[in-house]
């Protein structure tokens, strides 16, 4: 094998989403300020900037505002759609009722936000990144942590390429690069592979609660521009989840599209429930369809999102790097919104990072990034909400949600709850089958609802074929001997791009079979397989869907 090259950096970023973007620009403007020179590289597995990037969305501009106040009159594909009508329903299978803003807090009406596709401002972000010197490698995903004799954290090396499944090497075979920084700055997202390994390594969830996650799949339509109402947005909760908590999304966007979603919070009990049938399901309610009729679908994805809040926050520093945005998980669940929070996370860690390099410091913990955010706005605003999610995950939909306003106007209020709810991973919450019921899901009409194949043909989604697969199993006996007589193995639905399947079961001779091409890089497999016995890792670069507009 040829040995890998390396190449030294001040601070290497793996991720680049809002928060390692945010970073990397906050980095630039203060070293730019200081008449510094400090060198910054990012790590993106996907294709490009912004191809694996999925969210709703709708964005709170308070983190932007800090990093480009000027991002208004910049060009930013952000500043085109304000929120101009915000919407909350409750509906039934046929009906809806809509909450009057009165009964919510301020904090959750919209107010100065904008709704378009975080993708897109990725790329806007990766621009001013690299026009400050930034240096931008996508295609490359972090493959392995690089450590010090000491331990520290001394970089990442890249994903060998030219691999085949065997693990021999191809013609076009290529050795990963090392990339060494006297910090590095994991912005993996949700679930990253990583920093799993550094959670465990550092024992970082040793004084938190273990972070629990949502299954988030995103459509975008082209409509019919008479209902069309740019700036709208309307959020739902209730039908057709009745044993799981979760709810829809509709946000009316630029160029006459809408982008709708369903969520699925993953600590559902029934191994018979469908996330990505739910969804369509959802999208056959008469207030929900009668905005797609006449229109056409372009695009899908999906994605888990970190739901534990406040109290699953992790230890954020270790020797020699921290963790940010989604990694370290600081999702605001009631408000659906975690871009803004992973933004300013990247900045506060980018503060730290900086003062250690101009001390010449490297390899230790950073001593001061852990302190101040715990005690800036992201704080403030997750320990407002804490409660929200395992109301509803404990106490359903309707006792649930009633519970988690009172908590959130108390707080609000500066007299909240003297209690902070705890979480149970989601891969431990799922029931027997025989103690739960089986669900019937009308097939698709291809005009409202659809299947997975052809949802995943729309994600654009593409990974070589000959190399390793990079949906592991600790143990490849387990899902027809274990998990296919208790629970019917649920990866067959719990997956939103099919790619497990149980084969031969009519034959007698049932086979596990992992359709790893269609892999949509939503981590649920890794998250809620009941004997947690999926690992994803990263697969070659480049490979994985690649969102155009999401």
């Amino acid at each position: 094998m040829s040995e890998r090259e390396s190449m030294p950096y001040d601070v290497v970023i793996v991720g680049g989403g809002p928060a390692g973007l945010s970073a990397a620009i906050r980095l630039k403007q203060l070293a730019n300020d200081a008449g510094k020179e400090i060198s910054v590289c990012i790590l993106e597995k996907g294709s490009e900037i912004g191809a694996h990037i999925l969210s709703g969305a709708v964005i709170d501009p308070r983190a932007l505002d800090e990093l480009l106040p000027e991002w208004r009159e910049s060009g930013c594909p952000l500043a085109d759609v304000p929120v101009t009508d915000n919407q909350h329903w409750f509906i039934t299978k046929s009906g809806k009722f809509a909450m009057p803003h009165i009964f919510t807090p301020k904090f959750m009406h919209n107010e100065g936000t904008y709704t378009g596709s975080l993708g897109n401002l990725c790329r806007w972000l990766a621009e001013q990144a690299e026009g400050l010197g930034v240096e931008i490698f996508p295609g490359f995903p972090a493959a392995e942590v690089l450590y010090n004799e000491d331990g520290s954290v001394k970089g990442v090396a890249t994903g060998d390429m030219g691999v085949d499944r065997e693990g021999h090497h191809k013609a076009d075979y290529q050795p990963g690069m090392e990339l060494h920084g006297r910090y590095t700055l994991f912005a993996e997202g949700a679930r990253g592979h990583l920093t799993k390994q550094l959670k465990a390594k550092f024992d970082l969830e040793a004084d938190c609660e273990p972070q629990v996650y949502g299954l988030g799949m995103k459509e975008l339509w082209d409509i019919d521009p008479a209902k069309h109402k740019p700036g709208l947005v309307i959020h739902t909760q209730g039908w057709p989840l009745t044993d799981a908590y979760g709810g829809g999304f509709l946000y009316h966007q630029a160029n006459g599209q809408v982008a709708l979603g369903f969520v699925v919070g993953l600590s559902y009990r029934n191994p018979h429930l469908y996330p990505f049938e739910e969804f369509q399901r959802w999208k056959q309610h008469p207030e929900i369809r009668k905005f797609l009729e006449g229109g056409k679908r372009v695009s899908y994805g999906a994605r888990a999102i970190n739901e534990g809040g406040w109290q699953s926050v992790p230890k954020l520093e270790f020797p020699g790097g921290a963790l940010i945005g989604c990694s370290a998980g600081f999702v605001n669940v009631p408000r659906i919104k975690g871009t803004h929070t992973a933004m300013k996370s990247g900045m506060l860690a980018a503060e730290s990072v900086f003062d250690a390099v101009v001390a010449d410091r490297a390899g230790d913990e950073l001593g001061t990034y852990e302190s101040t955010l715990r005690s800036s706005w992201i704080a403030d605003e997750l320990q407002l909400v804490k409660n929200a999610e395992p109301a509803i995950s404990k106490f359903g939909g309707t006792l649930g949600t009633l519970l988690a306003g009172i908590d959130m106007w108390m707080r609000t209020l500066k007299i909240g709850l003297p209690i902070t709810m705890k979480h149970k991973p989601d891969h431990t919450k799922l029931w027997r089958k025989e103690h739960c019921p089986k669900i019937d899901y009308p097939k698709p009409d291809g005009v409202i609802s659809f299947d997975r194949l052809s949802s995943v043909f729309l994600s654009n989604t593409n990974h070589e074929e000959e190399q390793p697969c990079h949906l592991q199993l600790k143990d490849p006996s387990i899902p027809i001997s274990y998990n296919l007589p208790l629970y019917d193995e649920p990866a067959q639905r719990y997956c939103p791009a099919g790619v497990y399947e149980v084969v031969g079961l009519d034959e007698g001779n049932p086979r596990f079979q992992i359709n790893a091409q269609n892999c949509v890089h939503c981590k649920t497999c890794d998250i809620k397989d009941p004997t947690q016995n999926i690992n994803w890792v990263t697969p070659e670069g480049g490979g994985g869907p690649n969102y155009p507009n999401m």
